[in-house]
């Protein structure tokens, strides 16, 4: 059973993505399907990330996160917001660099309104190490530091998955 959930909204042209719970791996496949979507559509304009109700994140789903901040800046030149306003997670965001990358709010009320949540679709084994992958690659183009963290579990992952197919 999953202890972490993916919320969405969106309204002329501004997405709303807020994570609860615990938000890991398993839930990156239902992400990254929707990320693609959102990447894909005309009218996106800005992206808000609501991390208030998060209780832990991995670094999977922080990649993906990051995604957003690279996509937003090669397409519109923006920064998207991060609201959060746990201690452990802001701590979290500023050690892997995303204060760079994104504008962090951690005092600011959370968005009101009607969202949906994202349905959850089981990835295979093969899926998830590519999510992996991907995600911890986009860390590692964010700064050194997460290139020296990440470099050694990305090499073992690209085995495995050579091993795999």
């Amino acid at each position: 059973m999953l202890s972490g959930r993916i919320l969405y909204a969106v309204h002329d042209g501004t997405y709303v993505i807020k994570f609860a719970g615990d938000v890991r791996v398993p839930l990156c496949a239902s992400l990254e399907g929707f990320l693609d979507r959102m990447f894909s559509d005309p009218a996106l304009q800005a992206v808000l990330i609501d991390l208030t109700e998060t209780a832990a994140i991995d670094s999977t789903a922080l990649g993906l996160i990051a995604k957003v901040a690279v996509f937003l800046r090669q397409r519109l030149d923006k920064k998207p917001v991060i609201l959060s306003t746990n201690p452990d997670v802001n701590r979290i965001l500023g050690s892997m660099g995303f204060d760079r990358v994104f504008l962090i709010l951690e005092k600011a009320p959370s968005p009101e309104g009607n969202l949906d949540e994202l349905p959850f679709s089981e990835p295979s084994q093969q899926e998830l190490t590519r999510h992996v992958i991907e995600a911890h690659r986009v860390l590692m183009g964010l700064n050194e530091k997460n290139t020296a963290t990440f470099r050694d579990l990305v090499a073992a992952l690209e085995c495995e998955q050579k091993g795999q197919g």
